[in-house]
C-alpha cells in the first residue's frame, strides 16, 4: 500500500510540475497532503510537514544569504571583467559560449558546492545568453550536470555519504573513478558542442565591437541604475572578500549559512553604508529571495511527508525485493542502474544510508567488494541533481529565471546520458565489474 501511495505520489507530483498544469511551489505542498490524507495519516501529518521543514531550514537560510551576496556583488560589478573577457573570447559565437559555460562549470565545480558553482556560472554567462538570444535551458543543462560529475569528488557529499554508509575510504571510491569522471566530463563538452551547433544554425554568429560589450548589465534594473549601483573602486575588497569566503567555504571553518550572512553583512557595509541604498539592494533582490526560499520551504512538507509516512522505506523495499537470487553477481551494475531513480526520488542521505548498507550487504555474499558497490551507487549523481527534491535546483532555475518544469523537461535526457557516460566508464575501466564470476 505504503509503497503504491509513495510512486502514485511522486509520478503525480512530476506530471503535474512538468506539463505546467500546477507550480511547482504548490504542487510540493498540495500533492503530498493529499496523498497522506488517502492513505488515512490524519494523526501526525503537521509534526511530519514541520519536521521535513525543520530540516531544510538551515538550507532556506543559505539560499536567502548567498542570493542577497552574490546580487550584491553583481550589482557592485564584481564579475564584469569576467564577463568581459568571456566575451572577447566567444566574440559572440554561440558554440564558444556553450563550451565555456561547460568547462567554466566544471572547474568552478571542483570545490563540490553546486550552490555556489550555479550562483557563479549563472552570473558570468547569464548576461552572454540573453545578449545572443541563446536557449537559455541549454545553460542550465550544462551548468546542472557539470555539477553533478565533480560532486563526486572525495569532499563532495555523495562519496561521503557512500564512504561513511560502508565505512571505507572515500580516496577508495574516487581514484578508481577519476577515467569515468574524465569519460562523463568529454560527454558534457561533446553535448556542449552540440547545443552550439544547434544555436549557430539557429541565431548565426554575432560580431560584438567593444561598446556593445560594455553595454552589456549584469544588475538589477535598467542600465542607468545598474551603472549608479556600481562600485568600482572596490573591486579588489570585493575580490577578496569573496575569495575567502569560497576558501572557508571549502575548508568548512564554519556552516555554510553562517559564513554567508556573515560575508552579506560586511559586504553591504563595504559597498552601500548609508541605511537607504542597503534598504534598495536587499529590496531588489528579494523577489529572488522568496522565489527561492518559498520553494524549498515547501519541499520541506513533500520530504517531511515522504519520510513520516514511511513512503520512502517501503519504495526502496518493494525494489530490492524484486531482485532475483539469480541476479547476485550483477549486483554492481544494477546498484549503478537504480542510483537513477534512486537518488531522484529520494534524498541522498536515505538511499546512502538507508539503501546501500543492504545492497552492499547481499554484494559482498556473491565476492563484490563494499569499494566496488559504492563506486557504482554514485553514478547517478547527475541525474540526481535534476531532482524537485533537491535544494539548489531552485536556486539554479530562480537565478536563470526559468521554469522547473521547462529545465528538467528540457535536461533529463541529458541527464541520463551523462550518468550512462560515467556507468560505461566505472564498467570500461575497472571501477565495478559488470559480472562478477
Amino acid at each position: 500500500m505504503l509503497t503504491v501511495l509513495g510512486f502514485s505520489m511522486v509520478i503525480c507530483f512530476m506530471y503535474l510540475i512538468m506539463t505546467r498544469r500546477m507550480s511547482a511551489l504548490i504542487a510540493l505542498i498540495i500533492v503530498p497532503t493529499l496523498f497522506a490524507l488517502a492513505g488515512g495519516y490524519w494523526h501526525g501529518l503537521g509534526d511530519m510537514m514541520l519536521s521535513g521543514v525543520k530540516t531544510l531550514a538551515p538550507t532556506g537560510v543559505m539560499l536567502t544569504f548567498s542570493i542577497l551576496y552574490f546580487g550584491l556583488m553583481i550589482d557592485a560589478g564584481l564579475f564584469d571583467p569576467l564577463v568581459r573577457l568571456i566575451l572577447k573570447i566567444v566574440r559572440g559565437d554561440p558554440l564558444k559560449v556553450l563550451v565555456g559555460t561547460a568547462i567554466l562549470t566544471l572547474l568552478v565545480s571542483l570545490d563540490g558546492d553546486s550552490s555556489t558553482t550555479y550562483m557563479i556560472a549563472i552570473a558570468a554567462f547569464l548576461p552572454l545568453y540573453r545578449r545572443l538570444g541563446m536557449n537559455v535551458l541549454a545553460m542550465t543543462c550544462l551548468v546542472n550536470l557539470a555539477s553533478g560529475i565533480m560532486n563526486l569528488s572525495p569532499w563532495g557529499g555523495p562519496t561521503a555519504r557512500a564512504a561513511a554508509a560502508l565505512r571505507i575510504d572515500a580516496l577508495d571510491i574516487f581514484l578508481p573513478m577519476i577515467p569515468a569522471m574524465l569519460l562523463a566530463c568529454g560527454t558534457l563538452t561533446g553535448m556542449a558542442v552540440f547545443f552550439g551547433l544547434r544555436e549557430r544554425r539557429r541565431l548565426g554568429i554575432m560580431t560584438m565591437e567593444s561598446h556593445q560589450m560594455d553595454d552589456i548589465s549584469l544588475g538589477q534594473g535598467d542600465a542607468d541604475e545598474c551603472a549608479a549601483n556600481r562600485r568600482p573602486k572596490m573591486f579588489w575588497p570585493n575580490f577578496i572578500l569573496t575569495t575567502a569566503l569560497l576558501v572557508l567555504l571549502v575548508v568548512g571553518l564554519m556552516p555554510i549559512h553562517i559564513l554567508f550572512m556573515l560575508a552579506f553583512a560586511i559586504a553591504v557595509m563595504l559597498n552601500y553604508p548609508s541605511l537607504e541604498q542597503q534598504k534598495a539592494r536587499i529590496g531588489a533582490h528579494a523577489a529572488n529571495v522568496l522565489a527561492v526560499t518559498s520553494l524549498i520551504f515547501a519541499a520541506g512538507i513533500f520530504t517531511g511527508i515522504l519520510s513520516g509516512t514511511g513512503m520512502v522505506d517501503a519504495m526502496a523495499k518493494s525494489l530490492l525485493a524484486v531482485i532475483p537470487h539469480s541476479f547476485g553477481p550483477y549486483l554492481a551494475i544494477f546498484t549503478a542502474v537504480v542510483s537513477l531513480p534512486f537518488t531522484f526520488f529520494m534524498s541522498n542521505d536515505a538511499f546512502y544510508f538507508g539503501i546501500l548498507p543492504v545492497i552492499a550487504q547481499t554484494a559482498a555474499g556473491y565476492g563484490i567488494s563494499a569499494q566496488e558497490i559504492a563506486r557504482a551507487s554514485i553514478v547517478g549523481q547527475p541525474f540526481h541533481l535534476l531532482s524537485p527534491l533537491v535544494p539548489s535546483v531552485y536556486l539554479l532555475v530562480g537565478l536563470a529565471k526559468v521554469d522547473i518544469g521547462d529545465h528538467q523537461r528540457f535536461a533529463i535526457k541529458w541527464g541520463i546520458l551523462v550518468s550512462m557516460a560515467l556507468l560505461a566508464g566505472g564498467v570500461l575501466f575497472g571501477a565495478f565489474p559488470l559480472y562478477h564470476r
